[in-house]
């Protein structure tokens, strides 16, 4: 008879069951410590991103930026070393930053890449971009199988800046495709750093620039006169609008008597006395910006000092002209110039023009528009020119529009020039509508800005001079 299996003595059992679930629970818990620790992993490359991130917004200064390039790109891919090799200007290549440990692994890669980069500059400095793929293969084969090695280029504006290399003697080192990626980051990074960097010294370049404009601006608006001097028998108006901060043009009143020069600017009226003649001039130096207005600042000054000398108006321009010859013959720009001398006790204009715009005369009796010219070469243009010497009388209500070409030249949207008929058009109707210098130059500014179009800009300087003569009396 078979005995029955006793209760009590079948504790076997739950030691079974305890193995069993030990079993069980092992692959359990291995894989909750992987997952923790590629989560504490993602920590820690998340913390690194977000570092370079704070510092390519905090740092001002590149270098800085740069130098924390190469620790990042090691940490992020768990490289034991990394370097930042930047592409310079004349096609030179230097190593600029490495990190990494121990260090005398560092030292063994930083004498090896700069041995590479000497003899890459020495030999293929002057063909760049085509022998840049052989430099990977350069600094390998100097390294040896040891050392294992991985790049991505640093792209500023899709153009090839430099490298981020990271280094490994991990014989079980994998370079995966989320290192790649991670180390793809880091040079983007580094790249908009540059990036900055460069914008940054352009903004301030430009600003130096402006103020400098600024400068020169400041400087031409206070040789160009203030205000138009009180001339016996004579109404005067004047302005100046250049395209640019600094412009070409060019207008004057001089006073032909020394005495009277040297007070012009301590007497703010710039009140003459009545005999004294006054020369009036206007010109335009060919092109715009800064090269103009230091061209049309030597002109004013020289223009000044020879009026001095009392010479004839074609004298004047002859001698003008042979002392800015050379000058303006090496700058390869010339000077129109339209001078006059206007004497309030016969009412006489004396003048020359040496290949300006002719300024144009409305006779109020006969309701005539004329223009005023004689034979006369441009300023800087032949060293031997001849300028010819002409008068005319004035008489009351008799009004002279001198002008630039930037008049004339305006263009409105559909291309058209604004053209001599329509300046003499409106010059007419000026004179037949007003009845004083300011307001008829008013008008014709009016009308040219109406012919541009409020959307539009004037692409060339514009000067008016308006003189209209009145009675003496």
């Amino acid at each position: 008879m078979t005995a029955l299996p006793n209760p009590r003595q079948s504790s076997p059992q739950p030691y079974a069951v305890t193995s069993n679930l030990q079993v069980e629970t092992s692959p359990m818990l291995a894989l909750k410590e992987l997952v923790a620790s590629l989560y504490r992993e993602q920590g820690k490359v998340q913390n690194l991103l977000s570092s370079l991130g704070f510092a390519l917004r905090s740092f001002n200064n590149l270098n800085q930026f740069l130098e924390l390039a190469p620790l990042m790109a090691a940490r992020v891919t768990d490289a034991e070393a990394s370097a930042l090799i930047l592409f310079k200007m004349k096609a030179q290549i230097t190593l600029e930053q490495i990190h990494g440990q121990p260090q005398q692994l560092t030292q063994e890669i930083r004498q090896t890449l700069e041995g590479v980069l000497k003899r890459f500059n020495d030999s293929n400095g002057n063909d760049q971009k085509t022998s840049l793929t052989s430099l990977d293969e350069q600094i390998r084969s100097c390294l040896g199988s040891r050392i294992r090695l991985y790049n991505t280029p640093i792209l500023v504006k899709n153009e090839e800046r430099g490298k981020l290399y990271v280094f490994s003697v991990d014989s079980q080192y994998v370079w995966t495709q989320t290192r790649r990626k991670l180390l793809q980051l880091v040079a983007d990074q580094t790249a908009v750093a540059i990036a900055n960097s460069e914008l940054t010294s352009e903004l301030r370049a430009k600003e130096r620039q402006d103020r400098e404009l600024e400068i020169a601006s400041e400087i031409q608006d206070r040789l160009l006169p203030r205000q138009c001097p009180q001339i016996r028998g004579l109404d005067l108006a004047a302005r100046c609008v250049t395209a640019n901060r600094v412009g070409g043009d060019y207008y004057d009143f001089i006073p032909t008597n020394y005495d009277q020069l040297r007070q012009d600017g301590k007497n703010p009226k710039n009140e003459s006395t009545p005999s004294v003649p006054w020369s009036i001039v206007i010109g335009d130096v060919m092109g715009k910006g800064v090269p103009a207005g230091l061209i049309m600042t030597m002109t004013r000054g020289m223009l000044r000092a020879e009026v001095l000398n009392r010479h004839s108006p074609a004298k004047i321009l002859h001698h003008l002209n042979r002392v800015m010859y050379a000058d303006l013959e090496n700058s390869h720009r010339f000077v129109t110039l339209f001078y006059s001398e206007y004497d309030p006790e016969t009412r006489v204009l004396s003048f020359s023009n040496a290949a300006h715009n002719p300024p144009l005369l409305w006779k109020s009796t006969q309701d005539l528009i004329g223009s005023l010219d004689t034979e006369g070469s441009l300023i800087g243009l032949d060293g031997d020119s001849q300028y010819e010497d002409a008068q005319v009388q004035l008489t009351p209500g008799d009004v002279l529009l001198y002008y630039t070409d930037g008049l004339t030249d305006a263009v409105n949207n559909n291309g058209d020039r604004f053209d001599e008929g329509n300046l003499k058009r409106v010059f007419r109707e000026g004179c037949e509508q007003s009845s004083t210098a300011q307001a008829i130059l008013d008008y014709i500014f009016e009308r040219v800005q109406d012919f541009i179009g409020s959307g539009n800009n004037h692409q060339d300087d514009m000067t008016l001079v308006i003189m209209r003569v009145e009675s003496s009396e």
